[in-house]
C-alpha cells in the first residue's frame, strides 16, 4: 500500500482494506449466471472515504 496516501475528504493517512462480496460481486455482463468476483475496497479509517475499488478475480473476465 502507498504510504503517501492522504484522504481527500479529511486528510487522514490511516486506511483499511475490506471486501464487497455476495450480491455486490462484479460479474461479466454477458454471463448472467456467472458467480462473478468479490471487490476489494481501500478506505479511510477516519471518515470512510473510498480510495480505490479493485476486482479480485480478473481472470473471470478473460475471453474464453
Amino acid at each position: 500500500m502507498d504510504t503517501n496516501l492522504h484522504c481527500r475528504d479529511c486528510g487522514s493517512t490511516t486506511f483499511a482494506e475490506g471486501s464487497l462480496e455476495g450480491y455486490a460481486a462484479v460479474r461479466p455482463t454477458d454471463k448472467i449466471f456467472s458467480t462473478g468476483s468479490p471487490i476489494t475496497v481501500l478506505f479511510c479509517k477516519k471518515c470512510g472515504e473510498v480510495v480505490s475499488m479493485k476486482v479480485k478475480q480478473t481472470e473471470k473476465f478473460q475471453a474464453l
